[in-house]
């Protein structure tokens, strides 16, 4: 038991290297425009589009453009199938406690056997659950919220020399 504790004090690995001031400006403003981008669309055609875990897709698409969760295949489908599946708990199985477990850990599941994996996503059930989701939930904010955030990072990421984005699609 004691070896497990020890587990608890890390492998005494370095932090990762410090970012620059110009990579978190740059982040900083990427996170702006995209949400931003998603606010303004919301205001003009009345559809929600907004949704919490865009926060998080934010820091990755911005931060860490080069990661395989960055990429527009996985915030895409990421977002799509976590939230799929939490409309199929939600509305099939029920809103229990156990319901919204299920749901997260299919959610996670699905993803990584799919190779889907963006970790904001993983949020998405928790979020259908919280708001009584109706179905309309995956074309908006889900769908329609993602191809706007992807859209911004298209053109925003692509703006940096230092950047090419995105490293593959399919």
């Amino acid at each position: 038991m004691s070896k497990y504790f020890e587990k608890f004090r890390g492998e005494g690995v370095d932090l990762p290297p410090k970012a620059t001031i110009k990579s978190i400006i740059f982040a900083w403003f990427g996170g702006f425009i995209a949400v931003s981008a998603v606010a303004i669309l919301t205001n003009i055609t009345q559809y929600p589009l907004v949704l919490g875990s865009f926060g998080a897709s934010c820091v990755l698409l911005f931060g860490f453009p080069q990661s395989p969760f960055s990429q527009p295949r996985n915030v895409i489908l990421g977002h799509l199938l976590s939230s799929f599946i939490g409309l199929l708990f939600y509305h099939f199985v029920g809103t229990e406690w156990w319901s919204l477990g299920l749901a997260l850990a299919t959610a996670i599941s699905v993803m990584i056997a799919t190779r889907t994996v963006h970790p904001p996503a993983g949020s998405n059930p928790v979020i259908v659950f919280l708001t009584s989701a109706k179905w309309s939930f995956l074309l908006t904010p889900t769908l329609v919220g993602t191809i706007v955030l992807i859209i911004v990072a298209l053109f925003y990421i692509n703006l940096n020399k230092e950047h090419h984005y995105p490293s593959y699609w399919l």
